[in-house]
């Protein structure tokens, strides 16, 4: 009789301790049907809320299927997001998994902060002094992928801190040494005055002396200050048929300038 007690009781614990680690039941699949099961639960690739069948907070911060591929680990695609990463020169401005200038919004934040749709958004219609990539929409969504991508590797994202990046600058008016001698053709996003030039002739300058700026000085190497002052001397030294004309400069400008354009702390690639 005891042992019939006995036998009941741990028939009792067991099952309820299989109903505690039976996984919560997800709701998702109420409207969606079921795919990549061995991925587990919904949210590990979409996030969103599967413990309600409230659409508006199930669906909250939810991840589409296009921009949740980078998760299926296809190597090829996350290939192509950080070939893009690379060749637009993203991290010259912005830091993505944790490497970049601090010279733009840090996209590591703006993968919490914003849904992948406002993301695709801002690279198709950039805003002011962002280079315009002229992207097509499928490449776009590579691009979100391989952001979303490299905030998940970086894991905890550390608090750096409120950052101010000055547009527009009405009490300058284009006085600064970069504005006159370069602005009329080259803009620039600089770490100590923001925003500068409002060219667009010549390729867009920010964190031109970081290690994120292409590497299109000479036979596919860096910008250094003394490649910049060469080139400035006379572009045509460097590069044949090039046609941007020498820029006359004092050493004191000279001097200037690249305070203006270096990026201080700066990581190294």
């Amino acid at each position: 009789m005891v042992a019939g007690f006995l036998t009941a009781i741990l028939a009792a614990f067991l099952t309820a301790a299989s109903a505690c680690a039976a996984p919560a039941r997800q709701l998702c699949l109420a409207c969606h049907p079921v795919h990549f099961v061995q991925r587990g639960s919904c949210t590990g690739c979409h996030r969103g809320n599967p413990a309600t069948d409230r659409k508006n907070i199930a669906h909250q911060r939810l991840i589409a299927g296009r921009y949740a591929a980078f998760t299926l680990g296809d190597a090829q695609l996350l290939q192509t997001g950080e070939r893009l990463l690379k060749q637009y020169a993203c991290r010259r401005c912005h830091i993505i998994g944790g490497r970049g200038n601090r010279l733009s919004v840090n996209l590591d934040h703006s993968t919490v902060s914003k849904t992948p749709e406002e993301l695709t958004a801002s690279t198709l219609q950039p805003v002011r002094n962002m280079p315009d990539f002229h992207l097509e929409k499928s490449r776009a969504v590579v691009l979100v992928n391989a952001l979303l991508a490299a905030a998940i590797r970086r894991g905890a994202i550390p608090d750096d801190g409120p950052q101010v990046v000055h547009f527009d600058r009405s009490d300058r008016a284009g006085r600064d040494l970069f504005s006159m001698k370069c602005g009329p053709c080259h803009m620039a996003l600089t770490a100590r005055m923001g925003a500068l030039g409002g060219g667009n002739a010549g390729p867009n300058l920010s964190g031109l002396l970081s290690p994120y700026y292409p590497e299109t000085f000479r036979a596919g190497s860096p910008w250094t200050e003394r490649d910049l002052g060469e080139w400035l001397k006379n572009p045509r030294t460097v590069r044949p048929w090039a046609g941007m004309p020498p820029v006359a400069l004092t050493e004191p400008e000279f001097r200037e300038l690249m305070g203006i354009l270096k990026v201080a702390g700066a990581e190294a690639k």
